[in-house]
């Protein structure tokens, strides 16, 4: 079988080296113009160059965002941006609207193009329409089910891939088209510049009664109204696959280093699980744990098996976290482990090593020595290089990551 593709969100060019080394099949980032997540680190065009080099030198591709709804002043900019992104090579563009397709397909014909998913396609007509007009790829809106997906799967050209969200962060808006932003802020969240409103707790005012306000309460859960639940589908492979999916996406180009390289270590051990015995898939439990030691909102399926009847959180709008990433491997002997450091750790602490397409090994800290060999008591200052014990004469590349649970911080 043809494997699907694994998609890892790239915000900058330490992100996209852990995408890279943990396994994505193809990465998706931005310039400074023209995509969905102004707030990300995003990309110069000399870094561009910089970004195709290094991904296509590992067989993966490189996909760049154009998926904003542009204005008119918009429009006198996007020749010199195809401009840029053909002379780096990507492998597509991704193409929310109708007048960028086709001055992308008049200037930039030799990229291909995927629809974003603020294009909002939910039936096979809409579909099949897009890959006449020369799109490669949709990328599905996030409100279908598995079954509409399969649908639109049997009544499309086989040629024309299908590209779907599996993981990451939710809005209550359809296909991220939200005018909430714009409204209350002036943050325009179509251009890229999202407040995230919807995570904010929300009260009500009587007119007679001003400065008296009132929690607005549903069912007694609280007040965040409009927060919803991060996706996750890592247990549920299988069904993706069979829907007809062909590119697995990952939500998250404005998130940490550590969670794109965790987030695409845990999806890409569960792909290629299932493709070792599709049969008999399982994803194992301590998979499922991976995805839940980064930072994120409770998760949900959203639409796949239908309406999320519990898509919102309502206590809060944040972020659940049990662990911190306290150092990064430079490299190893059979002696010592070559570490910088990412946050504050001690001596006696438990500490998971996790290495590009493995299980995490944990460790206790017994010894930790400074660049001069000297033995100290924990590891103070930001991107202090230092040294460990290879207590199990392990093997870790440069890039594994150590954690740290939260709990015993």
């Amino acid at each position: 079988m043809n494997k699907v593709e694994l998609l890892s969100p790239v915000g900058d060019m330490e992100r996209l080296d852990y995408a890279i080394l943990y396994g994505a099949d193809a990465v998706y980032l931005a310039l400074n113009e023209f995509g969905m997540r102004a707030g990300a680190g995003n990309f110069t065009a000399d870094e561009l160059k910089l970004a195709v080099e290094k991904a296509h030198a590992k067989n993966v591709k490189v996909y760049v965002t154009c998926n904003i709804l542009p204005t008119n002043s918009h429009m006198e900019n996007i020749k010199e941006y195809l401009k840029i992104v053909s002379d780096a090579k990507v492998d597509a563009l991704i193409i929310a609207d109708m007048g960028v397709l086709a001055v992308a397909k008049k200037y930039a014909p030799e990229i291909d193009v995927h629809i974003s998913t603020q294009a909002g396609i939910v039936n096979y007509m809409a579909a099949e329409e897009y890959y006449k007009m020369g799109a490669k790829r949709v990328v599905l809106a996030r409100e279908l089910s598995l079954d509409d997906i399969k649908v639109i799967r049997d009544k499309t050209n086989d040629n024309l891939e299908l590209e779907a969200f599996v993981h990451g962060a939710m809005c209550v808006s359809f296909s991220g088209r939200c005018l909430l932003s714009s409204y209350l802020t002036g943050r325009d969240a179509n251009r890229g510049e999202c407040a995230q409103p919807c995570r904010w707790s929300y009260r009500l005012v009587e007119e007679k009664r001003p400065g008296q306000y009132y929690p607005i309460v549903e069912e007694d859960m609280g007040t965040y109204i409009l927060n919803a639940k991060d996706l996750c589908m890592i247990e549920h492979i299988d069904k993706l696959i069979k829907a007809g999916i062909y590119s697995f996406k990952i939500e998250g180009r404005a998130k940490s280093f550590y969670y794109v390289a965790m987030v695409t270590n845990a999806y890409r051990q569960a792909i290629d699980l299932y493709y070792q015995n599709p049969e008999t898939f399982k994803v194992p439990q301590w998979l499922i744990e991976e995805v839940d030691k980064v930072s994120h909102r409770q998760y949900s399926t959203g639409f796949y098996f239908g309406k999320p009847h519990e898509g919102q959180f309502y206590e809060n709008g944040g972020y659940i976290r049990s662990c911190d990433v306290v150092a990064t491997v430079e490299g190893f002997d059979s002696e010592y482990i070559y570490c910088v450091q990412r946050n504050k750790f001690s001596i006696g602490n438990e500490v998971e090593i996790i290495s590009p397409l493995q299980k995490s090994e944990k460790i206790k800290v017994e010894k930790i020595f400074d660049e001069k060999n000297k033995s100290i008591e924990s590891v103070p200052h930001a991107m202090m290089k230092f040294k460990i014990p290879n207590v199990n004469k392990n093997k870790f590349v440069k890039g594994s990551i150590i954690r740290k649970d939260c709990e015993k911080c």
